[in-house]
């Protein structure tokens, strides 16, 4: 009779220590980026719902999907996974431990290797049946003079993907101005985290009209944050 390997109790008891110690550095930044930045949650063409969602957001800071992924409800939060720059946030362990232990993030490469699928992790979750935060410039905007930049394919190739999971557009107000560049601590400045309403797309929709129009819904919630 073969007997079961059982764990090591110091590797059980690390482990639970790290995911506390996540847990609780996940409350910190949290509350954090929430007080320093004044931020208000503001749903306006749909509601904080239990259904699989495409976050996509302006990224104009680093912080962005921290403030996006505060905003949301604590049981839809668990349910929802950032998207981040691999060559970013795996640079070193503190980021490394940020990003997959404490804010359960996803990370890809920006650019195609060889015949490799870039979307492939996004698309492993989005299978699973979590929601997601997508960021569809695939870079930070820090032009002053530019409100958008031109939306890589990704998000498109997603909703095709996945045509029976909601795209809703989120506008971030305020945090090239909160979380300048080259800044490590945000400045206390209030901003706004505008939730629109989910794209209404058909199937034959080819690609250029539907960044278009994903584009054009994002930048009319940026009114929203003068109301």
């Amino acid at each position: 009779m073969t007997i079961p390997a059982q764990s090591d109790p110091t590797t059980r008891t690390n482990s639970t220590i790290s995911r506390l110690f996540a847990r609780l550095i996940s409350l910190i930044i949290r509350r954090s980026a929430r007080l320093l930045t004044g931020a208000r949650s503001v749903w306006l063409g749909c509601a904080p719902e239990m259904k699989q969602r495409i976050y996509y957001a302006n990224h104009t800071s680093h912080i962005d999907f921290i403030l996006l992924w505060s905003s949301l409800p604590k049981a839809i939060r668990r349910q929802t996974r950032p998207i981040a720059a691999s060559d970013y946030w795996l640079k070193d362990g503190f980021r490394r431990f940020l990003i997959q232990d404490t804010f359960s993030g996803v990370t890809i490469k920006r650019q195609r290797e060889h015949h490799e699928d870039p979307l492939q992790p996004v698309k492993d979750v989005l299978q699973e049946g979590y929601s997601i935060i997508f960021f569809p410039e695939g870079t930070r905007n820090l032009n002053d003079d530019i409100e958008l930049l031109e939306f890589k394919s990704g998000l498109y190739h997603l909703s095709q993907a996945f045509p029976e999971v909601e795209v809703v557009p989120v506008w971030i107000s305020n945090l090239k101005r909160v979380m300048p560049k080259g800044a490590f601590i945000p400045l206390p400045l209030l901003s706004s985290v505008i939730f629109g309403c989910p794209l209404q797309v058909s199937s034959a929709l080819d690609k250029d009209h539907f960044l278009s129009l994903a584009q054009d819904e994002l930048l009319k919630l940026k009114q929203a944050e003068y109301q």
